[in-house]
């Protein structure tokens, strides 16, 4: 018995909406899955939530998560491509096959990726949850084969002189990881974005990059007059200071205000106390090259929140604080919203007074500036790079955007420069044109 032509298309029709209904549901928990928060998850997986639970176990192997639904997906648009195609053949119609695919790719594109992953973002935890029920039967039971594929993979590759394990991965992954927070849109906010990308910079920042100079660490000379020491520990911010006999090179140890406080009050500070108190917390030394991420890594594990930078030579270059590398990630620390940072003013007229000092990072964090930080580290050794002499003041040039006015120069060095952006003027570029 024949089937009448126009009752034949049904079928497979709805087999073609119930294959992207699937496309859909994949791309939507994968997203979810893979974006929910793990420490809440565990939390209320820890509270005897059984789904949590479920979550908690598939997140732990994440690829095993994309191998499943990379499977599944691929599976599943091949079988839709397919009955799309039999559905446009079946019709006789010429074009059909144009039309057919062209409604497959947008329904692809919008149904059943975006649409899906978008949705899978913004309400994560409440997909996340009860889609576990489902992906850890479908994880244990595609398994072996999502084994056997990666195992064929791997050999292909190696075939092909392709190592899997390959020294970029590192890079690769980081950029990776970039890339997702730029992606992400509102779903993270900027600030949040800023921090994120700042954690990436870690490894690729060293304690040079960012320490405070040799003749900027403040210290007390064991070698001063005693009036001098006494109103350097009276005056002092700072709750940990250097303490050197004859230069900064002869350190003797790192003193920490709250021991010296008793003893001032009672007029007990003595110079052999004071040398007593410093001995008592050996300096931290740490090489210049270290990596930011390494660094705040051995201050944690050495329970220390300040060190010493020295050369190969074993010279003090500077110091580097563990608030120096938050600042890195968080930005400034300061009590007062509005102010800027201590080496730079803001001028009525709208340019800035800098210290010829000032980290080039830290100017480029502050102001939003792109000043470049693969040469000097400070904005005087970038004034004097540019120019290649010292500059008298009044000398003006120009960095990038930027117009640079030398206000006081002296000691073979940029003391401070008034620095203001360059607005070019559209109307004058408009008229030109």
């Amino acid at each position: 018995m024949e089937v009448p032509d126009a009752a034949w298309p049904l079928s497979p029709l709805i087999a073609i909406v119930a294959l992207v209904a699937l496309w859909a549901f994949f791309s939507c928990t994968e997203t979810a899955l893979l974006s929910v928060n793990r420490l809440r998850i565990r939390h209320q997986a820890r509270l005897g939530n059984r789904s949590a639970r479920l979550a908690d176990q598939l997140l732990a192997h994440p690829e095993r998560i994309i191998g499943t639904v990379l499977l599944a997906k691929t599976l599943v648009s091949i079988g839709t491509a397919a009955l799309t195609t039999m559905v446009a053949l079946q019709s006789g119609r010429h074009g059909m096959m144009l039309i057919a695919l062209s409604l497959l790719l947008v329904a692809a594109l919008i149904l059943a990726e975006i649409g899906p992953r978008a949705c899978g973002t913004l309400y994560a935890e409440r997909v996340a949850l009860p889609c576990a029920w489902v992906y850890t039967p479908l994880v244990k039971s595609l398994y072996p084969v999502v084994q056997l594929i990666n195992t064929i993979t791997r050999g292909l590759l190696r075939v092909l002189g392709v190592s899997a394990h390959s020294t970029s991965s590192h890079q690769a992954s980081r950029e990776a990881l970039r890339n997702a927070v730029v992606e992400s849109g509102i779903v993270i906010p900027q600030q949040h974005q800023r921090m994120l990308n700042s954690l990436l910079d870690l490894e690729s920042v060293t304690v040079e990059d960012i320490m405070i100079p040799r003749n900027e660490i403040a210290s007390i000379d064991l070698s001063d007059d005693w009036d001098t020491v006494l109103e350097i520990l009276r005056t002092t911010p700072h709750t940990r200071l250097p303490v050197c006999e004859e230069n900064l090179d002869n350190i003797v140890g790192i003193l920490h205000m709250k021991k010296v406080a008793h003893a001032l009050v009672h007029g007990e500070m003595t110079r052999a106390l004071l040398r007593e108190m410093a001995r008592e917390r050996e300096a931290y030394f740490v090489p210049a090259g270290t990596s930011l991420s390494t660094q705040l890594q051995n201050f944690q594990r050495d329970r220390r929140r300040i060190a010493l930078v020295v050369d190969e030579y074993g010279d003090i270059l500077g110091l580097v604080t563990l608030e120096d590398i938050l600042e890195e990630i968080v930005g400034e620390f300061t009590s007062d919203p509005a102010s800027l940072h201590k080496d730079i003013h803001l001028d009525s007229d709208g340019s800035y007074v800098i210290s010829g000092t000032i980290n080039v990072r830290v100017l480029n964090r502050t102001l939003g500036w792109q000043l470049p930080t693969d040469g000097p580290r400070t904005l005087n050794g970038v004034i004097l790079e540019y120019l290649e002499d010292i500059p008298e003041p009044g000398t003006g040039l120009r960095l990038g955007n930027l117009s640079v006015e030398i206000l006081q120069a002296a000691d073979h060095a940029v003391k401070t420069a008034r620095i203001r952006p360059i607005v070019e003027d559209d109307a004058l570029s408009k008229g030109a044109a």
